[in-house]
């Protein structure tokens, strides 16, 4: 089991910017997935980003050109950059890691956008 922790969230005005971190209690190795999830109240958790070891990325498309993944192995931790938020980015933000050991999860941090 994998502890992920979480940083980084607020609250912002719509336009503004946040970057969101994600720890791992161990060294993440290249074969582990990194992902950003979120959940908006009433509403599935959507995949957001999600980076692979050789640095390949997958976007939602409603955020393609605001966000950016991006991850440290060897400060175990994964980013979210995101720019030019929106009121419809409001969410709790999941941090994922996939590996050896199946699927992690953070405890989750809430984005908030005001209009």
């Amino acid at each position: 089991q994998v502890q992920l922790v979480e940083s980084g969230g607020g609250v912002v005005q719509a336009g503004g910017s946040l970057r969101l971190s994600c720890t791992a209690s161990r060294r993440i190795f290249s074969i582990d997935v990194m992902g950003w999830y979120r959940q908006a109240p009433g509403k599935q958790r959507e995949l957001v980003a999600s980076i692979n070891g050789g640095g390949r990325t997958n976007y939602l498309d409603s955020v393609k050109g605001r966000f950016t993944i991006s991850r440290d192995d060897g400060k175990n931790t994964v980013y979210l950059q995101m720019n030019n938020l929106k009121p419809e980015d409001t969410a709790v933000y999941y941090c994922n890691l996939v590996g050896w050991g199946g699927s992690n999860w953070g405890q989750g941090t809430q984005v908030t956008v005001s209009s």
